[in-house]
């Protein structure tokens, strides 16, 4: 009794004894706290510094000027837009662009990054070798030389607007670009895009009580058929009953163009088929060391169910992959939205080409301009990130 009582009083003799400054947690917040000052004076002292010389210059500065008219106009743009349009209206038509690039590539590389990855553990071998050379001739070409490619490709191999590809479903392809038939609603179709939205929450609620009753009880039931009833049914039901009206528009050869629909431009179609394909090789790789981390015991006991090689790879190998492919998958979505920068090559006017190029050029504001421009990147790939972290949380495997 007596010796502990000696070895706690040592003991907080010593802790009184300690200096706070070499406690770790003290020391750990003081470096952590003059990093950060540092790095805001540095970023305060080149503001400075900028601002001083730029006045000596007899430049303004500020972001009045996106207020200003940009004098210019822009190829392709999902808002409309003119020469009387701002500066302002340029940032957004450079960011939307870069959204519609960056959303439709996502969704493309993943789907065909999946579908290669697993063409490459297939049995058949022509499968397995054109998955492979597919691969290896995608990932060891430069990405700039292949949007270079594809985009002369498309201005080469497409017929000229008076031969025009006729496509099923009325879509419409030349050297000009890829028409769609535009599909016009009527004021009421709000009622239906509200329907539509509460019946897609129920929908994925119902997905998800169906899965967690498999994954409770065992027992195989549908998931898809009644997701797409519950989702499909009232949207169909509000359209009829509110008697929305839908008219399209087609692509009509009118003079020496065609007119109507929706044109995709040979920039767009050759800026997105590039990141896909390149994407999508390295989804491919992951997606197979995804599958092959998975303990070959796992597809043994599968097969043991009696399960097929499809609701094997669904239901078993998959799920337990996904866990390894979610991390790498995430860095490849946040390069192929930063790659599509590289559009401004080929001249498709997403954000760098119509903001840092010919908006910079224009107004002189390389500082505000460049800043901007930083902000969209890094508030996509924060949002991105987010996301991706958030999903994979949720395909974690949790030990009980």
């Amino acid at each position: 009794m007596t010796d502990t009582t000696e070895k706690g009083v040592d003991s907080r003799r010593v802790q009184a004894k300690t200096s706070f400054i070499n406690d770790p947690k003290f020391r750990a917040f003081f470096y952590q706290a003059a990093l950060v000052i540092a790095v805001l004076g540095l970023f305060l002292w080149l503001w400075m510094n900028a601002a001083t010389n730029l006045a000596a210059q007899g430049r303004a500065t500020g972001f009045a000027f996106l207020g200003q008219s940009s004098g210019f106009n822009i190829s392709f743009s999902l808002i409309p837009f003119d020469r009387t349009s701002s500066y302002l209206q340029v940032y957004f038509v450079g960011i939307l662009n870069t959204l519609l690039v960056a959303a439709v590539g996502i969704v493309l590389a993943t789907f065909l990054g999946f579908a290669v990855g697993i063409a490459r553990l297939s049995k058949n071998v022509l499968i397995r070798a054109l998955a492979a050379v597919y691969i290896e001739i995608i990932r060891n070409v430069p990405l700039l030389l292949q949007l270079i490619f594809w985009y002369f490709l498309s201005l080469n191999a497409l017929p000229v607007v008076r031969e025009s590809l006729a496509l099923p479903g009325g879509i419409v392809a030349n050297r000009r670009g890829v028409s769609f038939p535009q599909p016009i609603f009527d004021d009421r179709f709000i009622w239906v895009a509200l329907v539509a939205v509460v019946a897609l929450t129920v929908a994925l609620v119902m997905r998800r009580r169906t899965l967690k009753q498999i994954e409770t009880t065992g027992d195989r039931r549908s998931v898809w058929l009644p997701f797409f009833g519950v989702l499909i049914v009232p949207v169909v039901a509000a359209f009829f009953l509110t008697g929305t009206q839908v008219q399209f528009s087609f692509p009509e050869l009118t003079g020496f163009n065609y007119t109507g629909g929706w044109t995709a431009p040979p920039e767009l179609t050759a800026l997105i088929l590039g990141l896909v394909l390149y994407t999508a090789a390295f989804i491919a790789e992951i997606v197979r060391a995804g599958i092959q981390s998975v303990n070959y015991g796992q597809t043994e006991a599968a097969a043991a169910l009696g399960l097929k090689d499809s609701d094997r790879l669904n239901l078993v190998i998959i799920p337990q992959a996904m866990r390894v492919i979610v991390p790498p998958l995430t860095s490849q979505y946040l390069n192929l939205t930063k790659n599509s920068s590289l559009g401004a090559a080929i001249g498709f006017p997403e954000l760098v080409n119509v903001f840092v190029g010919t908006a910079l050029n224009q107004s002189g504001r390389a500082i505000e301009i460049i800043g901007l421009t930083m902000l969209v990147y890094l508030t996509l790939s924060l949002v991105t990130s987010i996301f991706m972290n958030w999903y994979n949380a949720r395909v974690a495997l949790v030990e009980r």
